[in-house]
């Protein structure tokens, strides 16, 4: 029997729309071209944050805080979840001013869990901070996930719902029969469905563009290290206010780091490649931020396909050419929190062609 709608991409967000859509009672299949978690969902840093969004964002990321403070009851697995808080450290007092506009800006919007911090209680939250830094913006609440558990915990809470998941299946097209939409793959096979849904990251442009939506999608290879082993010194996850920078420590010790550098890639084949500079870089910001890691080994690191748009805000809702196709992608390296609500939108939008949350920024009628 065909399903309902076929999810195209079997990362967080498609799995997170085929667990909504298959709970609303829709039948689903998830067609993924590689593993699921292969890309972007799995290998990201995990961040869980309001701090720090694009104001257009803030409501869907406070809606989706709500879901990840009760994350096992809506997959049955705690994901990883600690909420630690998270910190925007300031090393200026002309940052600082920065960061004052930006909590008056979101506070403008009725929204108040960006709290600005001054150099005490910086240094109350964060005692292994340099002398240097003056204060911050402090999210309570906020913290960090395993992406990878995450992706897969989604991944069998859809399958218990009803949900079908397809590994290895390559999409090569779309067109409308009569009116159902049939998806081609890469291995010969037409499978057919009522509706679409593009979740295919750093490749839905291509989907797209078949649909007459052409978007400047960037496909981009975002890196993140590993260092060795380090005595607990700090619990929230930390950023920076004018240098790239996502820093967290596990309770092993080891301590990652990110925050927007970018690697090479190849699209066509899987393939990344890192910059070393660029890694450098990264870890110098941490060195001058942690004086504790200046002694620190790094001992792994890698880079994830992910999509960026030009604006860093997603694309998410129906499609402007199409009935029946709906798009929830180019999520710009800080789509990890906004799975679970995400997935939520695109069931409401799908089974009832409405949803309640503000998602007007992110159509892809922008471009």
């Amino acid at each position: 029997m065909a399903p309902d709608v076929i999810i195209i991409g079997g990362g967080l967000h498609g799995c997170s729309a085929a667990l909504h859509l298959a709970r609303r009672g829709a039948t689903v299949l998830v067609l993924e071209k590689d593993y699921v978690g292969r890309h972007a969902s799995g290998v990201n840093a995990g961040g869980v944050r309001r701090l720090g969004r694009d104001l257009a964002e803030i409501p869907l990321s406070v809606a989706s805080m709500e879901l990840w403070h009760r994350i096992g009851d809506l997959v049955d697995d705690d994901c990883g979840f600690e909420g630690h808080g998270h910190l925007k450290i300031a090393e200026s007092e002309a940052e600082l001013e920065t960061l004052k506009a930006r909590v008056a800006a979101v506070r403008a919007l009725g929204f108040t869990h960006e709290a600005l911090v001054d150099r005490r209680q910086l240094r109350e939250l964060l005692p292994a901070v340099a002398d240097h830094c003056t204060g911050g913006i402090w999210c309570e609440g906020d913290g960090a996930a395993q992406p990878y558990r995450t992706t897969l915990a989604f991944r069998r809470a859809a399958e218990r719902a009803g949900a079908v998941v397809s590994e290895g299946v390559h999409v090569t097209g779309l067109r409308r029969e009569n009116a159902r939409w049939q998806v081609a793959t890469a291995d010969g096979g037409a499978h057919l469905a009522a509706a679409v849904v593009n979740c295919a990251g750093a490749w839905a442009d291509r989907l797209a563009a078949a649909l007459g939506e052409p978007v400047p999608l960037i496909p981009s290879a975002f890196m993140l290290m590993i260092s060795d082993r380090r005595a607990p010194f700090i619990k929230p996850v930390v950023g920076a206010t004018s240098r790239p920078l996502s820093f967290k420590q596990f309770a092993n010790g080891t301590v990652m780091i990110g925050g927007g550098y970018k690697g090479a890639l190849d699209r066509e084949t899987n393939w990344t490649e890192l910059d070393f500079r660029g890694l450098a870089q990264s870890a110098q910001t941490v060195a001058d931020l942690f004086p504790v890691m200046r002694s620190a080994q790094i001992v792994r690191a890698w880079a994830g396909i992910e999509a960026r748009m030009p604006d860093d805000i997603p694309v998410i809702g129906p499609s402007s050419t199409e009935a029946g196709v709906f798009h929830a992608f180019g999520f710009s390296g800080h789509g990890f929190q906004l799975g679970p609500i995400s997935g939520a939108i695109i069931a409401e939008l799908v089974t009832t062609g409405r949803t309640n949350l503000p998602i007007e920024p992110f159509r892809i009628t922008r471009f």
